[in-house]
């Protein structure tokens, strides 16, 4: 009977021991299966932190010479215009220089000529348009521009039509070059040697006009006005000028 219920039991506690034996092992193969994916996940970890920070580093490289490239382009943008103002007070310098060539013209009256020569000057009262021009002329010889734009407009306004009034454009252009105001100078000297293209100074206003041209960074107007000295003044004092400048454009 006793062997009878041991040989019944046997089975059971056969299947007991498989049973726990089966469960140890599914237990050391899940913990397995963590050990690897936590594994996993940390190697999957460390790839992303190495490729973020070699997005970084590469987003600071990128930064760093996108950086040296716009210093270069700031650099060069820099030599342009340092160039550019070197021609610019170049020109300004040329410019004054040619004013008081032709101020100087001025300095020395008909008058004073005649008494180098042992003559005595006119005591003739000059007429009104001459006084007129003589006192703009004086007040230009002094280099007070700003005055001189009014006394020389009021000679012409008051004479139109004598050769004083001429005169007085041509000298208010050189006035209104002095003064810097380029546009203003431009206008008169294009008109003054439309009209009077026969008159001393048509040459002389066609070369200031391409002076005050290049002052306003009008290289394209002011290479035609050069053009258009040279060929209607072939053998002038200003188109020996304007083909030394036209050289340089």
């Amino acid at each position: 009977m006793q062997n009878r219920l041991s040989m019944l039991l046997l089975p059971v506690l056969l299947g007991a021991c498989a049973t726990s034996s089966d469960l140890e092992a599914t237990r050391q193969q899940l913990q397995n299966q963590l050990s690897s994916n936590a594994q996993q996940a940390s190697a999957r970890l460390s790839d992303v932190e190495a490729k973020l920070a070699n997005q970084r580093l590469l987003d600071l490289v990128n930064q760093v010479g996108q950086m040296q490239s716009e210093m270069a382009s700031l650099r060069g943008q820099n030599e342009v215009l340092q160039h550019q103002l070197a021609e610019t007070q170049k020109r300004q310098n040329d410019l004054y220089a040619d004013l008081d060539l032709r101020l100087g013209k001025l300095e020395r009256p008909q008058g004073d000529a005649s008494a180098a020569q042992g003559e005595a000057p006119a005591l003739a009262a000059p007429a009104p348009v001459e006084a007129a021009l003589a006192g703009a002329l004086d007040t230009l010889r002094k280099r007070d521009f700003a005055q001189a734009v009014p006394q020389l407009k009021a000679v012409m306004d008051r004479y139109p039509g004598s050769t004083q009034a001429v005169e007085a454009n041509y000298w208010l252009g050189v006035a209104h070059t002095a003064l810097k105001q380029y546009d203003a100078a431009i206008d008169i000297q294009r008109r003054f040697a439309e009209q009077y293209p026969r008159n001393a100074h048509a040459a002389d206003a066609l070369r200031l006009m391409a002076d005050n041209q290049l002052a306003l960074q009008q290289k394209d107007q002011a290479r035609a006005s050069l053009q258009r000295l040279i060929k209607l003044y072939p053998g002038s004092a200003a188109a020996q000028k304007a083909k030394q400048r036209l050289a340089t454009l």
